[in-house]
């Protein structure tokens, strides 16, 4: 799964490596957790890719009442084509989540052991996203899932499940809503290469979402 999650580079990063020119007003996130307001790239119609801010928890379109509904943070990536809950916007409104970082806990004795895991050249990267609309009675509510896929050899040791993190070749297949065709989607949503990524422990404080802070990327001494 993908419960956490670091935004914290300069802007100048997300607009070279996903090709947009606006940017997004927001402070370096270090410990991004569910229901979190943060931005999420989608492509309009005509290829201009922009950030739009949205909610972590999907929310469909098609919902009546949310009060104590299920808002998924999650979707796995083998069956949201079908899943009645993610299947309209996996059709049709798919997005890129950034991030410089995700976290995933370690059972160990004495409880769980978070672990950053990012690239090995320390590049942003894109989670592939599913975001929805839903009109409430207090205005457009705009929220987002993360897929996720079979967790590779360097995630796999901490959990069995990881983000699909999309190639940056595959961005423009990803987000292009024309692309309907069910196989050459899911043949996007595969483990990323464990070679290009890297995991190290770091402080339990990362188990509060209270605490966010750069002290929570710091590796723990070995």
């Amino acid at each position: 799964m993908c419960g956490r999650y670091a935004l914290y580079g300069p802007q100048s990063r997300y607009r070279e490596h996903f090709g947009v020119d606006d940017e997004f007003d927001l402070a370096p996130r270090f410990n991004v957790a569910p229901s979190a307001l943060m931005p999420v790239l989608r492509e309009s119609e005509d290829g201009r890719r922009s950030f739009v801010a949205a909610r972590w928890g999907l929310i469909p379109s098609w919902a009546k009442d949310v009060a104590g509904m299920r808002k998924p943070i999650n979707a796995r990536a083998e069956t949201a084509a079908v899943k009645p809950m993610f299947r309209h916007a996996f059709m049709r409104s798919r997005v890129l989540v950034p991030a410089d970082a995700f976290y995933e806990w370690q059972v160990v004795d004495g409880g769980k052991q978070p672990y950053l895991i990012h690239m090995r050249d320390g590049a942003p990267f894109g989670m592939a996203g599913l975001l929805e609309r839903w009109q409430g009675p207090d205005g457009e509510q705009v929220t987002f899932t993360i897929l996720t896929t079979t967790a590779n050899a360097v995630v796999a040791r901490l959990h069995d499940r990881m983000p699909v993190i999309v190639r940056p070749e595959d961005y423009g297949r990803w987000l292009d809503a024309r692309l309907v065709d069910v196989a050459e989607l899911q043949g996007m949503l595969c483990p990323y290469p464990e070679q290009a990524m890297a995991a190290y422990p770091v402080s339990r404080r990362l188990n509060s979402p209270a605490n966010d802070g750069p002290e929570l990327l710091e590796p723990l001494p070995t």
